[in-house]
């Protein structure tokens, strides 16, 4: 069995540290994450912690790392209130994986791993155009954590975009059909199993 404590989890050799916590959790969201600074520089980075804080009014939130200097993303967030985030799937995850390179400040991530941008009028924030599940979002919220540096992104849902064939009856997303993948730890890629969805419980 394995076994260990808070202290030991701080010895570890760093590396080891880094994918032991964030695969514990198992299988998480993954998403590109679209944004474009002011100067017209597009943005791009895969997440996987997108969380779901409500539906009335509709609110997803992020977790962002500590801004770096190399690192344009929450600058962008925080300079334009828009960003957008993509579905990934199984026919260019790989190239999904390459955005998440530390390019030079104002290199497109979207160029650089061969991904199209695609614009909303008066939305401010590229959306990634071969993902089949794209969310326009503007922030309503950012929460500094002190605990470790990293930003607490709370953004309204303003945009869906998919496929009329992905939106089942009731307005459940079929990710399934979408090809949605994804992810355990920092490079570890999935395509979901679809099991059964159960009624509503009651007691």
């Amino acid at each position: 069995m394995y076994h260990v404590n808070y202290h030991q989890i701080l010895e570890m050799e760093k590396f080891f540290r880094i994918n032991l916590i964030n695969s514990i959790v198992g299988f998480k969201s993954l998403n590109l994450l679209g944004t474009i600074s002011e100067n017209g520089e597009s943005n791009l980075c895969p997440v996987s912690s997108a969380f779901h804080l409500g539906a009335n009014p509709p609110l997803i939130g992020i977790v962002m790392r500590p801004e770096r200097a190399h690192n344009d993303t929450l600058k962008n967030i925080k300079s334009t209130g828009f960003y957008t985030l993509n579905n990934v799937l199984p026919d260019w995850y790989k190239a999904a994986h390459q955005a998440s390179a530390s390019y030079p400040s104002g290199v497109s991530e979207f160029a650089a791993c061969g991904f199209k941008e695609q614009y909303l009028d008066e939305f401010r924030a590229p959306f990634v155009s071969e993902s089949t599940v794209k969310i326009g979002l503007e922030v309503e919220e950012l929460m500094d954590v002190k605990l470790n540096g990293t930003t607490i992104v709370i953004g309204r849902v303003s945009q869906i975009i998919t496929e009329d064939t992905l939106l089942e009856d009731d307005g459940t997303i079929n990710h399934t059909k979408a090809k949605t993948m994804t992810v355990a730890g920092l490079d570890a890629y999935f395509l979901p199993q679809f099991l059964e969805r159960l009624p509503y419980a009651k007691p």
